[in-house]
């Protein structure tokens, strides 16, 4: 009994030295590869293109492997090219923006105007009424009694109406004033007086 108990001692010694023997191995690997490494190069540095004034030209000539140097730079004020430059003056063909004095540019004026004019509508007002027809009598001759009353005698178509004054021929003809070379007549359906000449070969008659 003691033997066996013995035997799982040794055991578990054995495996608590391994275990230790493996994290001591491992341990020391990781820091060997921390010490012992090169750590990691930077990036290579960005290209930047400097840009070199040239004496005399004026021009900027920009590359890669120049750069920016005050060895080119002149710091003199040059009074003659300054004054090149005042000295120059507008000579534009049209208005000199830069001057007040200046006189505005003339804008011609438009033949037609480009609005559309609304049609002028002339109020005619309502239609005149229509025109009555002619009456359709003919004065032939008068008669005149002994009273000295006159009747006329009309004639439409082949029928003939002897009317005094104030009576209705042919039930629509009202005879007005009858004198020997006229008579009056009164259409009744559209209240229109004419008055109707005698006709030729007329006769005038006594009773």
């Amino acid at each position: 009994m003691a033997l066996r108990l013995g035997t799982e001692n040794k055991r578990q010694v054995y495996l608590v030295s391994g275990l230790f023997a493996f994290i001591f191995l491992y341990g020391g690997y990781q820091l060997y590869r921390m010490l012992g490494t090169s750590p990691t190069p930077p990036p290579p540095p960005a290209i930047v293109k400097t840009v070199s004034l040239q004496q005399g030209g004026g021009t900027a000539v920009a590359g890669a492997d120049q750069k920016l140097t005050n060895a080119g730079l002149d710091p003199t004020l040059h009074l003659t090219k300054l004054e090149q430059t005042e000295s120059v003056e507008y000579s534009g063909t049209g208005r000199n923006i830069f001057s007040a004095e200046s006189a505005p540019v003339k804008i011609e004026e438009p033949l037609k105007s480009a609005r559309v004019e609304p049609a002028v509508i002339v109020p005619t007002g309502p239609p005149p009424p229509p025109k009555p027809p002619a009456i359709e009598l003919k004065y032939f001759g008068y008669l005149q009694t002994k009273d000295k009353s006159i009747k006329a005698f009309l004639v439409h178509g082949d029928d003939i109406f002897m009317a005094k004054i104030g009576e209705i021929v042919d039930h629509r003809y009202k005879v007005g004033a009858i004198q020997p070379g006229s008579v009056t007549i009164t259409d009744l359906a559209y209240n229109n007086t004419q008055t109707v000449a005698v006709t030729a070969n007329a006769t005038a008659a006594q009773q």
